[in-house]
């Protein structure tokens, strides 16, 4: 039922914001040289590497500048990055990984392939137990302020707890968080 849900409101949403998204690709292209849309390698359900697409809010090849995770002030941040980041529209290319089965509109956020080493075998196969989401319960909590093992803590708790309800008050407080104070 969660897929069939995930799948009716990607399309639905894409069809409203299509414009928006338009609007985005240009303002993204015009900022600073280099692709709209970035693709990373995420780990998904069941260990599976995906790639997860994002509007491109940093330099050509940041991540080999610097590691997997931003900080207040990082200069790879473009421009227009940084307020696609504040408001998470860079994120709105993931409901095409919705629709791909990648990911769900809920779920613990994807990790890249290194962050493996942050769990133990048994919080990692549970952790990849369930479709990685757009938003998550560490999200919806902490937005960018959660350190490793925070994050951590509330993932694997999403997926010891997950149900209707709990999806629902995530998208909830996502919502209050994007809308209440920004990151970076």
């Amino acid at each position: 039922m969660k897929r069939l849900i995930d799948i009716v409101f990607a399309l639905l949403l894409l069809a409203l914001i299509w414009p928006l998204l338009v609007v985005l690709a240009l303002i993204v292209r015009t900022d600073s040289p280099g692709p709209v849309v970035y693709r990373q390698v995420r780990v998904g359900l069941h260990g599976r590497s995906f790639g997860m697409f994002k509007f491109r809010s940093m330099v050509i090849d940041a991540d080999r500048i610097g590691g997997y995770q931003t900080h207040q002030g990082d200069p790879r941040i473009t421009r227009s990055g940084r307020w696609l980041r504040k408001t998470s529209l860079d994120e709105l290319p993931q409901l095409f990984n919705v629709l791909l089965g990648d990911m769900s509109f809920v779920g613990p956020r994807p990790d890249v392939p290194a962050q493996r080493e942050l769990y133990s075998e048994q919080d990692w196969a549970l952790r990849t137990s369930v479709r990685p989401g757009i938003t998550g319960l560490a999200q919806a909590t902490l937005r960018s302020e959660a350190r490793a093992g925070q994050r951590l803590a509330l993932d694997l708790e999403y997926v010891r707890r997950q149900s209707f309800w709990l999806d629902l008050k995530i998208l909830v407080m996502t919502v209050r968080q994007v809308l209440g104070k920004g990151s970076y």
